[in-house]
């Protein structure tokens, strides 16, 4: 099953989700309704508010309480895109300009609270204690895992450790939110609970690794934001360190080090695309990207088959096998 397939699966939900975000971003205050208008329509893949329809529905949903998790969990990521684009000073994102560059700092910030307060007023309409937790729960360790990202800047030391613990927090943990929620509205036993949320860590750690690989191997214009960006920031990926860790001479070691520690390696990125090819990074990571697709599907069996749980398989082979 493709993307287009599976879009077309879920086009209906999907309209609903889009009417509801659309409808929430509405403000009195004019700034939040012309930035909060520019960021929703900006492009996004809505990849996350798609996983969360795909796995209500494959939890056998029977009213719309997914629409409107699908929508928090998508100011929720809104949110930290607006807060992380101001942090990195990133100024192209889905081959646009960031809000940041266009609005501001402030703006951008403030409009980012903004979103995340609208997103837990919505989960009390819910009226659901379990909701409430786990979405309080994963948005702390969303914004612990960004501090830790922070912290890992500029350190050629990061383990791989460390490194998974980044992407788990800033990146996976609110795919594990999205599919465990689906079984918790549908009131699933433990285990079915537990297999969605495994899925969902997996197959947002394995979207987050396929990222860091395309950061030196997709196109700028396809990518929608500028390539070589993570180097540029410092940002000890894993495609980044295994080429350190596994580099032919101290030169290169250094090289990539000074890189790491600097943030100067924009200006080398193809002296280092090269380490990465002359030491089978990319295919490391690939391979790592991999075998957290196998354990997302490998998470489904307890689920019972339908177009959704179908889609669901596809979503995470393609969360690797894309380019942007």
């Amino acid at each position: 099953m493709d993307l287009d397939q599976i879009r077309s699966l879920t086009h209906d939900d999907m309209q609903a989700v889009n009417a509801l975000i659309q409808q929430q971003v509405d403000s009195d205050v004019a700034l939040i309704n012309q930035l909060g208008f520019y960021i929703v329509n900006s492009g996004g893949k809505r990849l996350r508010p798609l996983l969360t329809v795909l796995a209500a529905r494959a939890m056998g949903i029977n009213n719309t309480q997914h629409h409107t998790l699908a929508a928090i969990i998508e100011f929720i990521h809104t949110a930290t895109l607006l807060h992380d684009d101001v942090v990195d000073e990133s100024t192209l994102r889905r081959g646009r300009e960031t809000a940041n560059a266009i609005f501001g700092n402030q703006a951008s910030v403030l409009v980012g609270d903004f979103l995340y307060t609208r997103s837990f007023q919505m989960m009390v309409s819910l009226q659901r204690m379990r909701v409430m937790d786990i979405l309080s729960e994963a948005t702390n360790q969303i914004a612990e895992g960004e501090v830790l990202q922070l912290m890992n800047c500029n350190d050629p030391d990061t383990t791989e450790t460390r490194y998974f613990d980044v992407i788990y927090g800033k990146t996976a943990r609110l795919f594990e939110a999205a599919t465990q929620l689906a079984a918790v509205l549908t009131e699933q036993n433990e285990d079915i609970e537990r297999a969605m949320q495994e899925y969902g860590k997996h197959l947002g750690t394995a979207f987050q690794l396929a990222d860091d690989i395309m950061d030196y191997t997709a196109d700028s214009d396809d990518m929608g934001k500028n390539a070589g960006d993570d180097l540029a920031e410092g940002k000890p990926t894993l495609p980044l360190l295994h080429a350190m860790w596994h580099a032919d001479n101290e030169a290169d070691r250094t090289l990539i080090r000074s890189a790491i520690e600097n943030s100067d390696g924009l200006a080398h990125l193809k002296r280092i695309q090269g380490i990465m090819a002359d030491t089978g990074a990319i295919e490391y990571t690939t391979a790592r990207a991999n075998e957290e697709v196998t354990m997302a599907i490998e998470a489904l069996a307890p689920i019972t088959d339908s177009p959704y749980k179908q889609a669901l398989i596809s979503l995470a082979h393609l969360s690797v096998a894309r380019t942007n």
